[in-house]
């Protein structure tokens, strides 16, 4: 019977990871983290900050509401605890259509 490879999915990443997925410095993740007082990574004995996919998502929708739509700090704040299903699922939406005009784009030039 041939071996099957499980494929391992990673439960933390590191602050710089998730600066280089979100390509923002760490130390605006850091300021996020202590303006808007939503995200809580995991720390270790030495202060190291480990994120969650979960964590992950949310500073994906502070960054979309900050630097996208023009909110501020506060106002992405109240945005998130008072409806944040909403805003998520137009997030959400949103990244969608992205990924599907970048996939009709790469049709349109191989045409």
């Amino acid at each position: 019977m041939p071996y099957k490879e499980k494929e391992i999915e990673k439960r933390y990443w590191t602050i710089g990871e998730v600066a280089d997925e979100l390509q923002v410095s760490a130390s605006l993740l850091r300021f996020w983290e202590s303006e808007i007082g939503i995200i809580q990574p995991k720390k270790n004995r030495k202060g190291d900050r480990f994120y969650s996919r979960k964590d992950i998502d949310t500073l994906r929708l502070i960054y979309h509401l900050v630097k996208e739509k023009g909110y501020t700090l506060k106002g992405a704040r109240q945005q998130l605890l008072h409806s944040k299903d909403g805003e998520e699922a137009k997030f959400e939406a949103i990244e969608s259509l992205k990924k599907i005009r970048e996939f009709l784009v790469q049709i349109r030039d191989q045409l």
